[in-house]
């Protein structure tokens, strides 16, 4: 009865490994692929790549994924996959609160504020519980696409009271990011940020806006900014492109001294 039952995990085993290791296989070869091909180059079309290869195109859309993920190539629906080469990697560490042009600044990169729109909206059950102000409250919503070499590389949208960005400050000198217009204004004094974030799949809107599949996975930060008194004065959601970010914790260790 061992014995058979060693043969069955044995059996079960080789059959995982014999599952996973086409996709393996698939991810070497459009890694070679990708590897020997020119900067800007459009890679074979998806059924043609998808049979030259032996697999389905749902199973080489989702290899591909992988590589857009890490900015390697980059799809345009309708167009085609395009070799982009390794992207600059925009790091931060989340201790501190910095916007993403503070952070392409500081490694030379330069970056663009792309599509902007900017609406009044009034508050919904979710922006009135974030914001701590009653439903239907009017609202101003600042949804803006941020570029980095020649691309989309994140989505962002803030969501705040009136009285905190008059909308004649996004009239001239606003360059994307709200924490810096609010800082270099001086006004209002900040205490702390509150941000959850997750891994999430990109929706049918944020897909167009950053020019990526629908369902390719993003990095999602939602976030509150307090003021020093302690109100929450702006409510963020920002989509980042995980190949050109990444972010770091440092924490402190548990009944250490801090002496090494």
């Amino acid at each position: 009865m061992k014995e058979s039952t060693l043969m069955m995990k044995e059996e079960t085993t080789s059959t995982k490994s014999d599952t996973l290791h086409p996709f393996q296989r698939l991810q070497g070869e459009l890694s070679q692929l990708i590897a020997q091909s020119e900067i800007g180059e459009r890679l074979p079309a998806e059924p043609e790549l998808a049979k030259k290869l032996g697999v389905s195109r749902a199973t080489l859309r989702e290899a591909m994924r992988t590589f857009e993920g890490q900015g390697l190539v980059r799809r345009k629906q309708g167009v085609g996959t395009f070799v982009v080469g390794q992207a600059r990697v925009i790091e931060s560490g989340l201790e501190v609160l910095e916007s993403i042009e503070t952070l392409a600044h500081r490694i030379g990169l330069p970056v663009a504020m792309g599509e902007m729109n900017v609406i009044q909206i009034h508050a919904n059950a979710e922006e009135s519980e974030a914001l701590n102000v009653e439903e239907s409250t009017p609202l101003v919503k600042i949804s803006r696409v941020i570029e980095a070499e020649e691309r989309p590389v994140a989505y962002l949208t803030d969501i705040l009271p009136l009285s905190v960005i008059p909308e004649n400050d996004l009239a001239t000198g606003f360059t994307g990011s709200v924490l810096d217009l609010m800082l270099k204004r001086g006004t209002p004094h900040f205490s702390k940020s509150f941000t959850d974030i997750q891994a999430v799949s990109a929706s049918a809107e944020i897909a167009k806006k950053l020019e990526i599949q629908r369902g390719d996975v993003l990095l999602m930060f939602v976030a509150r900014l307090y003021d020093e008194n302690g109100v929450v004065v702006d409510y963020s959601s920002s989509y980042f492109l995980p190949g050109y970010f990444r972010f770091h914790v440092v924490r402190r260790v548990e009944g250490s001294n801090g002496i090494s």
